[in-house]
């Protein structure tokens, strides 16, 4: 954990890694705290408008319900486990059981379509998903174990855990490329203790007293599993969990009185959506934001809406909350994301894996416990994402004196409301159709949610455009990906901009849409 100094400086002088030989982040997160203090709140549902609080002690005995479902499915260790559930009680309780027999938790999101669950279900070689009612019907006819609340079993056997170390494989948590199907970046149990230190400073200190925790950003992602609920639960602060099916402002404000939320992660869409209609949330200590830079007036507008100053963080699936802000340390820098955290060495290097005083890659040194594993059963992506010692994010930026600046993405991954969509999945997809002979899917800018998924179709000879076709396509995107993947826009080509070797020149399609309705 980051503990307070005199200055940032300081704290990067002092900050050592405490990470031993054996590591379970089912004991860092639940059993360790249902010993020490099994009374004390860990979390708290007011999904319904009815707060309803789990202490540790509670969350060790549904843990343990889960655990002893999945042993009787046959669960071993190594195994994979599909997490199919939205924040609640029994989402977070199947990630601690998971870990503590030594199995791999497959974190799934709820909007997720039956095609998008297949392919990632598949590539994992998951045998078991733990869900609810409407999760086992997305699963119906897959061929899988299927376990949901009313299947647990009523007694909370202890099993003795599993002795694990720190680069034992606990998490595959699959991230939207830019070509082929999505990787599944695997993660061993040292991952949350790399999270602790930017999650800690990102909240100018995460663990005052009266800290309570929650993000609008689903549990399934990364920026929602390890920024807010794994160390959250790890540092004794009470994790809000509460199902937004669609973020309103007012339902984030209730959220906030009715819980008693202290520290919050808004995804940048949410702030914007709560800066048009004016919202304040009162109460907040701390608002940290990630995905995408805020600029210096929704930055201005944040501290007359909070009262304090919005903390940025950068990172990513692969490896996260390597850098932030911290008001409590030093002023935000426009146009920054913030320093590096303590314990985390990242740079701009350029193509020969050396450090560079101008614009370059983004990089985070080797070594770092928030370093993914590997890419799931892809040795050959893996050796990709790393140049020498260094693991390339994608991101092109400039350091200036300790704060980095982000320029930009350096493949095509579109951020659309907070979050990271591989256009190659949409364009697989869209080829499925009968009408489609070729496609080319991009980021159109977007005031609100930064960018939307636009769709460059070529149709197939005797077909007809028409307002009504772009609309089936969309629908034909939404009833398999996912709700927020589908192309918002469509345009009807003769012919796309192509490769010699037959790839479609994504830059032109960007500049085209750039340029789209002054967009």
């Amino acid at each position: 954990m980051l503990m307070r100094a005199p200055d940032y400086d300081a704290l990067c002088a002092t900050f050592r890694w405490d990470i031993p030989d054996r590591l379970n982040m089912a004991h860092q997160v639940c059993d360790g705290w249902a010993v020490r203090d099994p009374g004390r709140v860990a979390l708290i549902d007011v999904s319904d408008g009815i707060r309803r609080e789990m202490t540790y002690g509670e969350l060790w005995r549904l843990s343990r319900r889960v655990e002893n479902a999945l042993i009787e499915y046959g669960v071993m260790r190594g195994d994979r486990v599909g997490v199919l559930l939205s924040q609640s009680f029994l989402c977070a309780a199947t990630h601690i059981a998971a870990w503590r027999i030594g199995a791999i938790s497959v974190p799934l999101f709820k909007l997720f379509r039956r095609d998008a669950l297949e392919v990632r279900l598949d590539d994992a070689g998951a045998g078991v998903v733990v869900t609810d009612d409407e999760g086992a019907a997305m699963l119906r006819g897959m061929g899988l174990g299927v376990i949901r609340a009313q299947d647990l079993p009523g007694g909370a056997q202890a099993s003795g855990g599993v002795d694990t170390g720190p680069d034992d494989p606990a998490v595959l948590i699959y991230t939207s490329g830019t070509t082929g199907t999505p990787k599944g970046a695997l993660h061993g149990h040292r991952v949350l203790t790399g999270h602790l230190p930017g999650v800690a400073m990102s909240h100018d200190f995460l663990g005052q007293p009266g800290d309570c925790l929650w993000t609008p950003a689903d549990w399934a992602w990364i920026g929602g599993l390890f920024d807010v609920l794994m160390p959250g639960l790890a540092m004794g602060v009470p994790v809000v969990a509460a199902r937004m099916d669609k973020f309103t402002p007012t339902g984030a404000a209730r959220i906030v009185a009715q819980a008693g939320v202290r520290n919050v992660f808004f995804p940048p869409t949410a702030l914007r959506m709560l800066r048009a209609v004016e919202c304040e949330v009162p109460g907040l200590r701390s608002v940290a934001s990630g995905g995408e830079p805020l600029g210096a007036e929704m930055l201005d507008w944040g501290r007359r809406a909070f009262g304090v100053q919005i903390n940025e963080f950068y990172g990513q699936t692969e490896c996260n909350m390597v850098a932030s802000s911290c008001g409590s340390l030093f002023d935000a820098r426009l146009g920054a994301i913030g320093r590096a955290v303590p314990g985390h060495q990242v740079a701009v290097i350029d193509d020969h894996g050396q450090s560079t005083e101008g614009e370059g890659d983004i990089a985070i040194r080797a070594g770092s416990p928030a370093m993914l594993l590997e890419y799931w059963r892809r040795p050959d992506a893996t050796r990709e994402k790393f140049r020498g010692q260094w693991m390339l994010t994608g991101d092109r930026g400039i350091i200036e004196d300790g704060f980095i600046r982000f320029v930009g993405r350096e493949d095509d991954v579109i951020t659309s409301s907070g979050y990271r969509i591989g256009p190659a999945e949409i364009e697989d997809c869209l080829l499925t159709h009968p009408d489609v002979a070729t496609v080319g899917v991009v980021g159109k800018p977007d005031a609100l949610r930064t960018e939307i998924v636009k769709a460059y179709v070529v149709l197939k000879d005797g077909v007809e455009a028409g307002e009504a076709l772009a609309e089936d396509l969309k629908a034909w995107v939404k009833d398999r990906l996912a709700a927020y993947s589908y192309p918002r826009e469509i345009a009807f080509l003769d012919a796309l901009p192509m490769t010699v070797t037959g790839k479609v020149i994504r830059r032109e399609l960007k500049a085209r849409a750039a340029a789209e309705d002054g967009a």
